[in-house]
């Protein structure tokens, strides 16, 4: 059997279809890539230890199992095998023949330690393999080798201290915005190793970092500070730069009014029945709109505050002003524009998140559901040309893993 027969072929081939993906990454990051991956046709094997993903364990939960783990699990085939244990690295072995990738998250130096290295071992067994690891703050260094976690990294990449209010404190971002990004990061790198492999033939080493990401998030703050000394303080909802660009107050909620131009100003102002501010040396340009913020938002506040928020967000954004209701999840879950973008994906009691990457030959598809630990073991064994008799005694080992027919959860 062809890797790829293992996958249900119920779908228009994706833009990946034929690249093979291995798997390891437990948690975010890591499995967020992967799904991309997965969601444009490639074939990822998702291969966890026999205790699981510790995300299978997170809630909130649903009768199937964890809500955490089946947002970023879809598309994939579900193995799970031990590695610490030498016959279950001789199986990663034998299912690299042939993979395109391998993705993990595993701390550095564990799988030098395990005798698969990349440098020593895997780069010339699978001189065309591209190997992406996913750390906290990289290999080496002052904080290399060491464990990064979403919220510790915004704290020590300074995402945190620019999060916020000088009321508040520094405050995190609700998201796990480190940990996707990091997944964005290692997506893009993956995909230009691959199209970089077009042309040498040989596969690279992807060493994506937490801090790294992290720090890339701190635009224009580390611009303004590295070219022009100016340290960044903490604005709320206020953008720093531009004005008026935060959220007011309506009768029927907070709503969010973002002018980032002279020309979106003078339409706003039209708009709203207020073109006396348009004469008013304080407001005529965006630098005096920023130095007089706290006037400007007084006015415009007073103007809005006994209107619907929702409506007038919705007239403004139709005049080309950009402004919105300040929605919570299941409103914007619920919203129109969300089902009209294909953004909700459903089988049966599985509902998610849909695929954001709109491509018009190649588009994306959900082909499987997340599933129960183990369950596509035996088929990914088999497709490595490994025979059931091995398989079996694996089993019996505990190095690999297979679903029990009394595990009711489905992932």
């Amino acid at each position: 059997m062809e890797h790829t027969d293992l996958i249900m072929k119920k779908e228009i081939a994706g833009a990946l279809t034929g690249f093979r993906v291995i798997d390891l990454s437990r948690v975010l990051a890591g499995p967020f890539c992967t799904q991309i991956l997965g969601d444009h046709g490639a074939e990822v094997v998702k291969i966890e230890p026999p205790a699981g993903d510790e995300t299978r364990g997170w809630g909130p939960f649903t009768p199937d199992g964890s809500a955490y783990y089946s947002g970023i699990n879809r598309n994939k085939l579900h193995a799970a095998v031990d590695f610490s244990k030498e016959e279950g690295r001789k199986v990663l072995l034998e299912l690299l023949a042939g993979a395109d990738v391998l993705i993990h998250n595993f701390k550095p130096g564990t799988l030098e330690r395990w005798g698969l290295g990349y440098d020593e071992v895997l780069s010339k067994a699978f001189p065309k393999l591209i190997y992406c690891q996913i750390t906290g703050f990289g290999e080496d260094g002052p904080l290399g080798g060491l464990p990064g976690y979403d919220s510790v990294v915004q704290a020590i990449a300074g995402c945190m201290s620019v999060n916020g209010s000088p009321e508040s404190g520094p405050i995190r971002v609700g998201m796990s915005i480190v940990d996707m990004g990091t997944g964005m990061n290692a997506l893009a790198a993956i995909l230009m190793a691959a199209l970089e492999r077009e042309r040498s033939g040989l596969g690279q080493k992807l060493d994506i970092s937490l801090y790294d990401c992290a720090l890339a998030y701190l635009h224009p703050h580390a611009a303004g500070y590295l070219q022009a000394g100016h340290v960044p303080v903490r604005s709320g909802n206020q953008h720093p730069s531009i004005a008026p660009y935060e959220e007011f107050a309506t009768r029927t909620g907070p709503m969010f009014l973002g002018v980032g131009n002279d020309g979106q100003f003078r339409a706003a102002c039209d708009f709203l029945a207020c073109r006396e501010l348009l004469d008013d040396p304080r407001f005529t340009t965006n630098a005096q709109r920023v130095k007089n913020r706290a006037a400007l938002h007084e006015l415009l506040q007073t103007i809005v505050a006994e209107q619907d928020g929702q409506d007038l967000s919705e007239r403004l954004l139709k005049k080309g002003i950009p402004a919105s209701a300040i929605l919570d999840v299941p409103q914007v879950l619920a919203a129109p524009h969300t089902a009209y973008r294909s953004m909700i994906v459903s089988d049966g009691d599985y509902k998610a998140l849909g695929i954001p990457i709109k491509m018009s030959r190649t588009p994306g598809s959900v082909r499987s559901k997340p599933k129960r630990l183990g369950t596509d073991t035996k088929a990914v064994l088999r497709a490595a040309g490994i025979p059931d008799e091995r398989i079996d005694r694996m089993i019996s080992d505990g190095i690999v893993k297979v679903p029990e027919r009394a595990e009711a959860k489905f992932y």
